[in-house]
């Protein structure tokens, strides 16, 4: 059933962007768009295309993308075409996806595992809700998203395994779901939470960490609850028949390598909640973290085992979606196709519920090509804001709602590294999780209409400036 969906999927996907990628690089030049920009967009249409449809393993999509950079003229060397291999986020994958390795490795994956079946009583629902009120709890622990599916993912797996459950069923796929969409969203609440809401801050400035917790908390939450909701309701044979099987808990005491792998772990979490005042990048307490759970009496893997289970294929397709990402920005493609996008808005001014309709409309293309969501977010907020501006809107609402615009989504694997981490385990097929970035397309402008407007002006952010301003 599975394999018939993904054929048809691939039937019309793979097609329809190969031949929208064979127009871009055969149209004539368009006016303002230079000519590497236009091939980076060819590019770009079909890596999406191929990201999107599985046709081709992530990790070669993403080297054949590093290539054609280099092959059709779209970057001037290769340094430019390799510039994600030398970013330190990809490294910090690397870290983060090793604490998860020793997590499992340890046997605290499965100790953990254990508990939580205990705790649920078999029910099914009640693993699932489990997990959802983990997001928002080990965010104030771990705000790393992409740590926190890096840890779960190990968890859940033994749990479903423990519990007789197949990786394909519904009940492991909703779990999985949750962990690849839903999880990043528990992030973007904190101002310290990730990437998204410190780019976003410094875009629209003069954000102080208690304010953006007030803007974004009652927005986020709504988005997590109807998120859940869906997965729920998309995977609800999975919630039906027999209860789960609940083993023993291990009334064993934890471990040597157990309690080094929370060490290490615990370790690393300080260090990143503690970055606004050593100013380390998050990638050096990840690799602080890789060293020691690689060093022998410290650690609790050897380098074979690390080399062999880690997954190489996520640092592959990351490395190579930040080479796109700078490329789209720094040929100017990105740019050029939002300012194209967005020249109609302003003819919207006067209707201010249609001028934010276009601006959510206008962001979900550049969201679909953009794979890193800092490129995303730095060619749109500004654009939004300056249409807001000259529209009479607030340009602080207008930032935001694009930001939640394309936050709420991922389209396919290689736009997150946490949706890498479950996408490369294999529980989901880059066709459901394409389907349910569309609706969470749907989703995340209902919110913003339905209670991110309505929130934002009960504390003060109107969508329309009163005139004196």
């Amino acid at each position: 059933m599975i394999s018939k969906k993904r054929s048809r999927f691939t039937v019309w996907m793979l097609p329809l962007l190969t031949g929208l990628s064979a127009v871009m690089f055969l149209w004539p030049n368009p006016e303002g768009l230079p000519l590497a920009g236009q091939r980076t967009l060819a590019i770009a249409i079909l890596a999406v295309g191929l990201w999107s449809t599985d046709l081709l393993p992530m990790a070669v999509t993403g080297m054949a993308v590093v290539v054609m950079l280099v092959l059709f003229g779209a970057v001037d060397t290769y340094q430019s075409a390799l510039y994600g291999f030398a970013q330190p986020v990809a490294y910090f994958l690397i870290g983060v996806l090793t604490i998860g390795l020793a997590v499992s490795k340890s046997g605290l994956a499965n100790r953990m595992a254990r508990f939580f079946l205990h705790r649920c009583r078999g029910q099914r629902q009640t693993l699932y809700t489990q997990l959802l009120l983990a997001f928002p709890a080990l965010t104030l622990v771990l705000p790393s998203a992409t740590t926190r599916t890096g840890i779960l993912i190990h968890v859940y797996a033994q749990a479903l395994d423990l519990s007789g459950v197949r990786p394909d069923s519904h009940l492991s796929r909703a779990i999985m779901m949750a962990l690849n969409s839903i999880n990043r969203l528990a992030s973007t609440i904190l101002l310290t939470g990730g990437i998204t809401p410190v780019v976003s801050a410094s875009l629209i400035g003069q954000v102080s960490w208690s304010r953006w917790f007030v803007l974004m908390s009652v927005p986020y939450v709504v988005l997590l609850l109807v998120g859940a909701l869906l997965i729920y309701g998309l995977y609800r044979r999975g919630f039906k028949g027999a209860p789960l099987t609940v083993p023993e808990i291990d009334a064993e005491p934890l471990s040597s390598a157990e309690r080094r792998t929370i060490a290490i772990a615990v370790g690393a979490s300080l260090l990143w909640l503690t970055d606004a005042w050593h100013q380390w990048h998050p990638a050096l307490p990840a690799l602080l973290a890789w060293i020691c759970l690689l060093s022998p009496k410290i650690g609790v893997m050897s380098w074979r085992e690390f080399e062999h289970e880690i997954g190489w294929s996520n640092f592959f397709v990351l490395a190579s979606s930040l080479s796109l990402a700078n490329t789209l920005i720094h040929s100017g493609a990105g740019a050029w196709l939002a300012t194209r996008l967005m020249q109609q808005v302003p003819a919207m001014q006067h209707y201010p519920l249609l001028t934010v309709l276009g601006l959510l409309v206008v962001s979900t293309p550049i969201r679909l090509l953009i794979p890193n969501i800092t490129g995303f977010l730095a060619i749109i907020i500004p654009l939004a804001m300056s249409i807001g501006a000259t529209s009479g809107l607030n340009p602080i609402v207008c930032g935001l709602l694009v930001m939640i615009a394309g936050d709420a989504v991922l389209y396919y694997p290689a736009q997150s590294a946490s949706s890498l981490v479950v996408h490369e385990r294999g529980f989901l097929s880059a066709e459901e999780i394409f389907h349910f970035g569309i609706v969470m397309t749907v989703v995340a402008y209902l919110i913003v209409f339905a209670v991110a407007l309505p929130y934002w002006t009960a504390v003060g952010e109107p969508l329309r400036l009163p005139p004196s301003m």
